[in-house]
């Protein structure tokens, strides 16, 4: 019998859909040799918020293996979160809203079931579907993520 916190870890769980559309997203950005893509960063925003996918200029990034930082102070210059099962788009939209406060310039949001993307910057929210999506010069083709 599960009790109330397992079944809160199972619903947060990300699933097979959630893992592949990160990966496909991953697989873009790592193209470009300017960034670093980190998968699962916690930032330093409120008690800790942990983006799908951080994204930071090369120089921004100098891990130190002696020792390690569980919530990383600097903002990334775009943060993806893709929506799971168990998140509602309103939920995420309010969390793009909190990031985009915090210092970070840009914030996708990638629903897959529509095949869209929520952009939330300073000036506003936009919505793409299944196309190429650019912010601060990333760029990630959905059309290929979703195909």
């Amino acid at each position: 019998m599960l009790n109330e916190y397992d079944k809160n870890q199972d619903e947060e769980m990300p699933s097979l859909n959630h893992s592949y559309i990160c990966f496909q997203i991953l697989r873009q950005l790592l193209q470009n040799e300017n960034i670093y893509a980190l998968p699962e960063l916690t930032l330093d925003i409120a008690n800790g918020l942990t983006p799908d996918i951080s994204i930071f200029p090369k120089e921004q990034i100098r891990p130190d293996f002696f020792h390690d930082v569980s919530k990383f102070q600097q903002m990334p210059t775009l943060a993806i979160e893709v929506m799971s099962s168990s998140q509602t788009v309103q939920e995420l939209l309010e969390k793009s809203s909190q990031m985009v406060e915090a210092g970070i310039k840009t914030v996708w949001i990638v629903e897959p079931y529509s095949r869209t993307v929520f952009v939330t910057t300073h000036a506003g929210k936009q919505l793409f579907h299944e196309e190429a999506v650019e912010s601060e010069g990333i760029k990630t083709d959905f059309a290929k993520v979703f195909e």
